[in-house]
């Protein structure tokens, strides 16, 4: 599920559950597990990347949509720990967004330092709104403090899929280059950074990411149990339900 890769002083750790690196519970746990082992192990830094043109496809909604409302509980817990694991980061990540990221892929990347994208039809963004789903205010918060708040309002009521080269205009990402570079544009930024006397940067970087962590710092404080109940809308169910048999038909 996950493929492990070390460049020097880096970690990269790569998604790999094909065919669209869809995320589900052992996913997710075994990503922050991942994090936290490349921290203990001595990385100074981590790139999190995708496959060629799939960074991730987000929520393995079919899977979701068979569980109980324990199973949808537990997973959406699992997922919000894992945006805290990345706020949380002692280390710098970069997201080396290596195609397209709807949904739950957006919301990871949000979560690291910087973001590198790959150039070109692929398409990234929060578009809950679109399958029936509330972004609720700790997420619309990550995206505000990259976006700024009008721009993050506007992509996030319309549920906005944009391509590289306007994500890269509002300042969704911050560099877009070719498919097959995604990684080396993350490695040269985090290898630049590192170049600095790591007190000092490490000291600012908490100071920096300190409103994000103090949002995320307590993920019983997060409003997980609104998320579910709004999960099991009968609108919801309903959208996602239709998504999923359109995803069916396309397969087939």
């Amino acid at each position: 599920m996950l493929d492990i890769i070390r460049h020097e002083a880096v970690t990269e750790i790569r998604l790999a559950r094909p065919p669209v690196n869809a995320l589900d519970l052992e996913l997710l746990r075994k990503l922050r597990e991942s994090i936290d082992q490349a921290v203990q192990s001595g990385a100074r830094g981590i790139i999190l990347s995708g496959a060629p043109g799939m960074f991730s496809a987000g929520v393995d909604v079919p899977a979701l949509l068979s569980q109980d409302r324990a199973g949808v509980h537990a997973f959406w817990r699992s997922f919000f720990e894992t945006c805290s694991t990345l706020a949380r980061s002692p280390i710098p990540v970069v997201a080396a967004i290596s195609g397209h990221s709807p949904a739950g892929g957006a919301v990871l990347a949000l979560f690291c330092d910087y973001r590198v994208m790959a150039e070109g039809a692929y398409k990234i963004g929060l578009n809950e709104v679109q399958v029936g789903l509330t972004v609720p205010d700790c997420i619309q918060f990550a995206l505000r403090r990259v976006v700024g708040t009008y721009r993050a309002e506007r992509l996030l009521v319309a549920g906005a899929m944009i391509d590289a080269a306007e994500a890269l205009r509002c300042g969704f990402v911050d560099e877009i280059t070719a498919v097959d570079l995604v990684v080396t544009r993350a490695r040269v930024w985090l290898d630049d950074l590192l170049k600095r006397p790591s007190h000092a940067m490490l000291a600012t970087r908490r100071i920096a990411r300190a409103d994000l962590v103090d949002v995320w710092a307590n993920v019983d404080a997060l409003p997980i149990d609104d998320f579910v109940e709004g999960f099991f809308h009968p609108q919801t169910q309903t959208t996602l339900q239709g998504l999923v048999a359109k995803l069916k038909s396309k397969s087939s």
